[in-house]
């Protein structure tokens, strides 16, 4: 198994370095170039970089152990997300995409601190990504080094093995050397989760559907589980419905396109990417309960073992394709995240600044990259939380940009005269947050409710109501005042 793995292994680093490579063909002379392709993606890129940035090592190795553990509930927290990114890609994107090549947008806290004439807000916006995306980054390397752990190999060699492709398919060339090694990885992630769900199929000891049904009925995780009460589905969708508009890697990719026909295949494309793998990785779940109930394999009390258990059951050659998709898995989202915290840093608190050569923003840039990502590894270490949680955890940190990017791009008449509701939202709904992570953990935190209400929905109020304060207040403000005895 062993040196049929490191073969593979082998082969997914050199193909996809070398593709990296070819990458620079389309030059890296600016930031521009660097972070976001100087918006030239094609439809196929455009789609697949969205699509291997958004789905990462939650879904084979968190979502798939969150379903043999909870039940299809599971099925309904990611299609939750998925509805909600597509309906708010649809509604926004084309607007956020012009206004993004009109106003020479590189990275999504560039894109407020000028929507709200406010370079204060654009620094926070920077340094709660940078906060709030380590424990999400860091989950993708836990993956890797989870799922080698629990083949039998070392828990650190994950960890290497995770940093080093990232760092060398983003320094090579930027967004190009991830954008292609992210349609490369897209490929490889449903290519191997068909044939990993058609293997699972072939261990059944039956192919009659009825007995399948049955069986899960009769282990009750065909419904609404106890695990899934309203509060905890509540606080697992929340911070992943708003997604789309939260999370910079995700709302870069918006600027990219070539055109607009470009910008929407690359959501019908992202949307049936999405359904299929969702779906794929749900019913590989519900198999591997199945083949528990059946005794073909043991029941598995800590979920992040289940993909590693069923992988255990396959030939060598099959078993290290899935593994390394998952590992493909982990680095495209990665690479994506540290990509884009990058240009939030750069252009916020140093292009913007001084005036410096293209060259020296370059090497920064990549000295950002380096360092950002020796952050996550150490944290990826020390293994906090389970993978689903750390996740989740990220957007509930990023949930207070919601309403500050949702408002921003309603096209809202002087956003300059919100700014500071805007700032004080992101402070206190961040704050929420963090304190309750650190006071609680990561798991607590994210499932704790206070006044029955979960953490992530307090962290939305408070920053919404914020917000919608002030614009009462500057509405009122603005009305002409009608005196006693006026004409």
């Amino acid at each position: 198994m062993l040196e049929v793995f490191s073969v593979i292994l082998i082969i997914y680093v050199v193909v996809g370095t070398v593709i990296a490579i070819t990458s620079r063909k389309y030059g890296i002379k600016s930031t521009s170039d660097y972070f976001i392709g100087s918006y030239r993606l094609g439809t196929f890129l455009s789609a697949m970089t969205y699509a291997a940035t958004t789905y990462s090592a939650f879904m084979m190795v968190g979502l798939v152990g969150l379903t043999y553990a909870t039940g299809v509930g599971a099925l309904g927290f990611e299609l939750a997300y998925l509805v909600a990114t597509v309906a708010l890609l649809t509604i926004f994107s084309r607007r956020v995409w012009g206004m993004a090549r009109e106003r020479r947008w590189v990275s999504p806290s560039e894109m407020l601190s000028d929507l709200y004439n406010s370079k204060l807000l654009g620094s926070l916006v920077a340094i709660t990504y940078f906060i709030a995306l380590i424990p999400y980054t860091s989950a993708q390397i836990i993956g890797i080094g989870t799922l080698l752990e629990s083949l039998g190999l070392n828990y650190v060699l994950g960890i290497i093995i995770a940093t080093s492709l990232v760092l060398i398919w983003t320094v090579i060339a930027g967004l190009w050397s991830v954008a292609t090694t992210d349609a490369y990885q897209g490929i490889l992630m449903t290519s191997a989760s068909i044939m990993f769900l058609w293997l699972t199929l072939t261990k059944l000891p039956t192919t009659d559907l009825n007995i399948v049904i049955n069986t899960l009925d009769n282990v009750g995780i065909t419904g609404l589980t106890p695990f899934w009460s309203f509060n905890t589905f509540l606080a697992y969708t929340l911070p992943w419905v708003f997604f789309a508009v939260t999370n910079p890697q995700v709302v870069q990719r918006i600027y990219m396109p070539a055109n607009e026909k470009a910008l929407k295949k690359m959501i019908t494309y992202f949307s049936i990417y999405g359904f299929l793998y969702t779906i794929i990785v749900v019913i590989i779940g519900l198999l591997a309960r199945v083949l528990t109930e059946f005794k073909v394999i043991p029941f598995i009390s800590y979920r992040d073992y289940v993909t590693p258990t069923l992988i255990l059951t396959l030939d060598p050659i099959p078993a290290s394709i899935i593994i390394i998709s998952i590992i493909a898995a982990a680095v495209s989202t990665a690479n994506s995240i540290i990509l884009s915290v990058t240009s939030s840093i750069i252009r916020d608190f140093y292009e913007s600044r001084l005036r410096v050569s293209s060259r020296e923003v370059l090497v920064v840039s990549n000295a950002v990259v380096i360092t950002l990502t020796l952050i996550t590894a150490l944290i990826a270490y020390l293994r906090p939380g389970f993978i689903v949680e750390m996740s989740v955890l990220s957007s509930v940190i990023l949930l207070p940009l919601a309403p500050i990017t949702i408002i921003s791009w309603l096209g809202v008449k002087d956003l300059k005269s919100l700014r500071y509701g805007a700032i004080t939202a992101l402070i206190c709904g961040a704050s929420i947050a963090i304190y309750n992570a650190l006071i609680y953990g990561p798991v607590r935190a994210f499932l704790t409710t206070v006044l029955g209400i979960p953490i992530s929905l307090w962290v939305l109020i408070t920053s919404t109501s914020i917000l919608v304060m002030n614009y009462v207040i500057v509405t009122h403000r603005r009305r002409p005042q009608i005196t006693l005895g006026s004409k």
